[in-house]
């Protein structure tokens, strides 16, 4: 009884932990006063104003953009890398690639920033590209740091992969291009999906690094946040917080849906 209380008490503490300043956030973002401490009554006024920030709505449009464009990139040199290093096998210099592979996990971002910078300023003192810091640039820093990851998942579900499937398309004379695409695809298309949002997610978050490669004009959303919320928490950003957490809400939400019919 007293180890059921217990476990209990964890539970609900850790969920509190996780999701009661979630809840304050929502609550705080129908706040009609404009000060976090103070209520001033129901009002739907900041996703009204937030409606009519072009900053946030440009910021948005540009962080999306970014992150569907650098997870699509990451997850293509992703498969590719892990295909390398799972039905390759042993190669020359492969402890190399896998190391490098593997950098952007272990490295702070605040060094990658930096070295990227440094990239991009040198890449542009000797062939002229890029012209400053903007879109393509994030998008070069985004798809280093979600290859990573998409490697890694994407490496973990080929090595499960039952290779005979592939061998048995081979020997009916299929060409090893079409059997990637007809036979391998398939079967590692869970892993690919959840590459794909690992890597968005992660661009879509990205603050550090994209304070280094982005320039005026190519503000993305978290930067602009994170320069609103230092000069006072402004309700508006409260606003923004909760479309975002009722976006992602849906979205789960519709995927275990569609998950749960599935297996009925």
């Amino acid at each position: 009884m007293r180890r059921s209380v217990f476990l209990l008490s964890a539970l609900g503490f850790g969920y509190a932990f996780l999701y009661l300043p979630i809840a304050l956030l929502i609550a705080w973002s129908f706040n009609g006063a404009r000060l976090v401490n103070v209520w001033g009554g129901f009002s739907t006024k900041w996703y009204v104003e937030l409606a009519r920030n072009d900053a946030f709505l440009d910021a948005a449009f540009l962080s999306l953009k970014v992150a569907a464009t650098s997870a699509t990139a990451a997850l293509a040199l992703g498969t590719l890398a892990a295909v390398v290093l799972v039905r390759f096998g042993r190669f020359r210099g492969r402890m190399l690639f896998n190391g490098l592979i593997a950098a952007p996990l272990v490295m702070p971002e605040v060094i990658l920033g930096l070295a990227l910078l440094l990239m991009f300023v040198a890449l542009e003192q000797v062939i002229g590209w890029p012209d400053g810091r903007g879109f393509s640039t994030i998008v070069i820093a985004h798809t280093t740091i979600g290859m990573a990851y998409a490697t890694v998942v994407v490496r973990s579900r080929l090595a499960q992969m039952d290779e005979s499937l592939e061998e048995a398309a081979m020997d009916l004379g299929a060409k090893p291009m079409k059997v990637f695409f007809v036979i391998t695809i398939p079967v590692i298309a869970p892993s690919l999906a959840a590459a794909w949002l690992l890597a968005f997610t992660l661009s879509l978050d990205d603050v550090v690094v994209a304070q280094f490669v982005s320039g005026p004009g190519a503000t993305t959303l978290p930067i602009e946040v994170f320069s609103s919320v230092r000069l006072g928490v402004s309700p508006q950003v409260n606003a923004l917080g909760t479309i975002i957490v009722v976006v992602v809400a849906c979205i789960i939400f519709t995927a275990w849906r569609l998950m749960s019919v599935k297996k009925t």
